[in-house]
């Protein structure tokens, strides 16, 4: 079976949860029994597609199943392609209304058209895919028509092998010595970030969030804000090369996000046995137990109670993360693996409607 595994804009979406995840789908599937393609355009890219059209040679490339894992334009392009041709369509719904707001400037205004816009787009599909029952939730209340099936973004735990050894040098490079709480990831208000420099105000610990910030115009005006004046015992640090360093320096991992669909960097910091403290929402709920893996909060006081605790307590942050390291291995990349080849041995031994042909097994689709 050859697969495409689609990210758009794939060279724009390295640093996020999208990129990562996609990161993952393909990593599972190097050592699977299938023909993994990442472009759908013949020839690798869409110019050398277009310049071999005007010849009269097919735009897409051929493929049994194709799996699109963002909602743009080429992705679009993709779909009514493989409408049009009876190819299976996977569409993997990283991105919902409900985490689109308090994101950028203008998000939330954005959304409610946004979530319009995903009703149409993931309706298309054969199969949807999405990580949690929570997504599906919000996704059928649209209303997506069409099934849907929840599997894991996964955490690939080898990529962060070795973070230990680089807990002095990260911690020399951005001068902690306390106990840090921290994060990862984009820095979005969404995320949390008012109460996590809030927190940092009203208490003693060093606070440190490993990722991204916008400064353009599409930047929040409250991570504008934090990230320009934070506390003094708050430090921004930008795009870090190696993420490894990032969960070797942080002893508690702090995430008091207000929406998402799972959360890649929350198994991240679970894989690497830290303390983790989140907020408590349904999404955390399904994957995760309060006081056995983690700390869920309501409140910011409780957010305070929590990181009070596990500073005294160091066999309290310990507990946690021996169990919050059991808990990532149930979200490994052969659980992503199982999970994609049975999407697609779903669509692809249902098929759809439409005029593709099949020929010797393999799908034949032209322009």
């Amino acid at each position: 079976m050859r697969v495409l595994n689609y990210l758009e804009l794939a060279d724009r979406l390295d640093r996020s949860g999208i990129g990562t995840s996609t990161m993952h789908q393909r990593k599972a599937l190097a050592d699977a029994p299938v023909e993994v393609l990442t472009s759908p355009w013949r020839g690798g890219s869409l110019a050398s597609a277009a310049g071999r059209r005007v010849l009269g040679n097919p735009l897409f490339a051929e493929y049994d199943v194709a799996h699109c894992n963002l909602i743009g334009p080429a992705s679009v392009a993709v779909a009514r392609h493989a409408k049009r041709h009876d190819v299976p369509l996977v569409l993997h719904s990283h991105v919902t209304a409900e985490d689109f707001g308090e994101s950028f400037r203008y998000s939330s205004e954005i959304a409610p058209a946004l979530r319009r816009y995903l009703r149409w787009f993931y309706s298309q599909a054969d199969l949807v895919l999405c990580p949690s029952e929570y997504t599906r939730s919000n996704l059928e209340s649209y209303p997506v028509e069409a099934p849907i099936r929840t599997i894991t973004n996964g955490v690939d735990a080898d990529r962060l092998d070795g973070h230990e050894d680089l807990r002095e040098s990260y911690r020399e490079r951005y001068d902690l010595s306390r106990m840090v709480v921290f994060a990862v990831g984009n820095v979005f208000e969404r995320k949390g970030l008012s109460t996590f420099c809030e927190l940092a105000l009203e208490t003693d610990y060093e606070f440190v969030w490993f990722g991204h910030y916008d400064t353009g115009p599409q930047a929040s005006p409250t991570v504008t804000r934090w990230v320009e004046d934070p506390p003094e015992n708050v430090t921004f640090t930008g795009w870090v090369d190696d993420i490894r360093g990032a969960y070797g320096a942080g002893d508690v991992y702090l995430f008091p996000t207000k929406d998402e669909n799972q959360g890649i960097a929350v198994l991240e910091a679970m894989a690497c046995g830290k303390a983790v403290v989140l907020s408590d929402i349904p999404v955390f709920r399904e994957f995760f137990t309060d006081g056995e893996d983690c700390l869920l909060c309501s409140s910011f006081s409780e957010y305070r109670d929590a990181l009070t605790r596990l500073a005294m307590d160091p066999g309290l942050r310990e507990r946690l993360g021996e169990n919050a390291r059991e808990t990532a291995a149930e979200h490994s990349l052969d659980r992503v693996r199982e999970g994609l080849l049975g999407a697609y041995r779903t669509v692809f031994e249902g098929g759809s409607t439409g005029g593709g042909e099949r020929d010797g097994g393999t799908r034949v689709a032209t322009d």
